[in-house]
């Protein structure tokens, strides 16, 4: 069974590719894996298996 996180990125304007590579780095060392990043929303979903 798979469980998801939805996380709702904020962009600022100084150093956005570090903090977003940061919170997804993350969430990696947590067992999750990114599923999908919506471009106009700034959204990204996780998914990891649940029973791990």
């Amino acid at each position: 069974m798979k469980e998801y996180k939805v996380v709702n990125w904020k962009m600022g304007l100084s150093k956005n590719n570090e903090k977003l590579e940061d919170t997804l780095n993350q969430y990696a060392k947590a067992g999750w894996t990114v599923r999908h990043i919506a471009e106009n929303s700034a959204r990204i979903v996780f998914e990891r298996d649940k029973n791990r």
